[in-house]
């Protein structure tokens, strides 16, 4: 079994980078939510201005569309959503800036290589607990592209939420 670790994002973020494959790791802080529409945006607006938008610097993407909130909580639902669909951009965000992506699955070799390059980490979530893991947000407040519905980029506050470092 591989051992566990705490950690704060996005003081901490870089420290991903620096664990072991297969730690798993408990995530309190600041994330976002971005997937495939998202990135296009985030990338339309990096190559335009040459910085990513909305503070994402130094920041930890979750691969994931929320469902509505639910009675006292942000959302009903939240899981990761497949990594491999973000492909097209992760290399180019993590030179930007980004530090880690969470997701499901599998990714192509020039995420790997990117995540080395920048000191950035890929942490994968389980998938099929979506409801369990929606129970780790403590916050979320829409931050931009809400025309994107469940795709709209979230600035999400979690407590404990469970990851494994992928590389």
């Amino acid at each position: 079994m591989s051992e566990c670790a705490s950690v704060q994002l996005p003081e901490q973020a870089e420290a991903l980078a620096a664990l072991e494959p297969g730690t798993k790791v408990l995530l309190t802080g600041t994330i976002y939510t971005m997937r495939d529409a998202g990135h296009e945006r985030a990338l339309a607006y990096l190559r335009e201005h040459g910085r990513l938008p909305f503070g994402l610097e130094g920041q930890t993407l979750f691969y994931a569309g929320p469902t509505p909130a639910r009675a006292g909580r942000p959302f009903g639902a939240i899981g990761p959503t497949t990594a491999s669909r973000m492909d097209f951009a992760a290399p180019e965000l993590y030179g930007a800036g980004i530090k880690a992506t969470i997701g499901k699955g599998d990714r192509a070799d020039e995420v790997s290589v990117a995540c080395a390059e920048h000191g950035a980490a890929y942490l994968t979530a389980i998938g099929g607990v979506a409801a369990l893991l929606a129970e780790c947000v403590d916050e979320a407040e829409l931050v931009a592209w809400e025309d994107l519905g469940a795709e709209a980029l979230y600035r999400l506050h979690v407590t404990d939420f469970p990851a494994f470092v992928a590389f």
